[in-house]
């Protein structure tokens, strides 16, 4: 993978700040109550979508507590709690390519409401696959190293160690590629090994990155991302604008 600081350009989309943090975990617990109603169990090792969302949650420090009550609400939820997961594609301004995830108990609402946020600030939202074919979807674990405390070798040699696609260093973090398939062993069999994540979940990576040359661009790119994020029906957004 090239040089690309994979984990600064989507982590403002993530909710991983302090003050969003009530909100990330919200869209989480909505993750496993789908996770458990399409997979038929409330147990992670029978259901390994559940799984995954399992790691994802830990990584963003929720609670074991939390997770506990997410999964017993769920798993006695019947059909009480009815979302169904959309996935919207479009561009940004200066044509960056976007992915939208959304789990939504009204689709009329949340289309809407995402084709309002792509036209505010200069977008438009496209067909279906108008920009999936430029994204793979892959397991992405983060490994902050803000301190400089892990060793770049070492890391590398566990990652590949544990099954993992390819691996790519930054200044302050470690970013671990696995295919989806792999994606709980491997992280797994990091976290046995005393690594703990700064973001653990399947991802749209894109295969090439894009620049905006203009402030304009860059300022309404900011926005319509933190229109995105702060829409409770959106999961999660992809995109390819490269912001080194």
């Amino acid at each position: 993978m090239s040089g690309h600081s994979k984990w600064h350009n989507i982590q403002k989309t993530k909710g991983a700040q302090d003050a969003k943090r009530a909100a990330a975990f919200t869209k989480i617990a909505k993750e496993m109550i789908v996770a458990v109603k399409e997979g038929g169990s409330a147990d992670p090792a029978n259901n390994s979508r559940l799984a995954t969302v399992i790691t994802k949650a830990k990584a963003a420090n929720m609670p074991n507590d939390n997770i506990k009550r997410v999964l017993e609400r769920a798993a006695g939820s019947g059909n009480a709690e009815s979302y169904e997961t959309i996935t919207y594609e479009g561009y940004g301004p200066g044509g960056v390519a976007v992915i939208v995830e959304a789990m939504t108990d009204n689709r009329n609402r949340t289309a809407g409401a995402v084709r309002h946020h792509f036209d505010k600030y200069g977008g438009n939202m496209g067909t279906t696959g108008c920009v999936a074919w430029s994204f793979d979807q892959k397991g992405v674990l983060v490994i902050d190293n803000e301190d400089g405390d892990l060793d770049e070798d070492t890391v590398m040699m566990d990652a590949m160690d544990c099954g993992a696609d390819d691996f790519e260093p930054e200044e302050d973090c470690f970013t671990i590629y696995t295919t989806p398939d792999d994606f709980n062993a491997v992280a797994d069999a990091m976290a046995a090994k005393g690594y703990q994540f700064e973001s653990a979940q399947l991802e749209m990576v894109p295969q090439n990155y894009q620049k905006l040359e203009k402030e304009e661009d860059k300022s309404n790119m900011e926005k319509m991302l933190d229109l995105f994020e702060d829409d409770d029906d959106i999961q999660n957004v992809w995109h390819n604008w490269d912001q080194d």
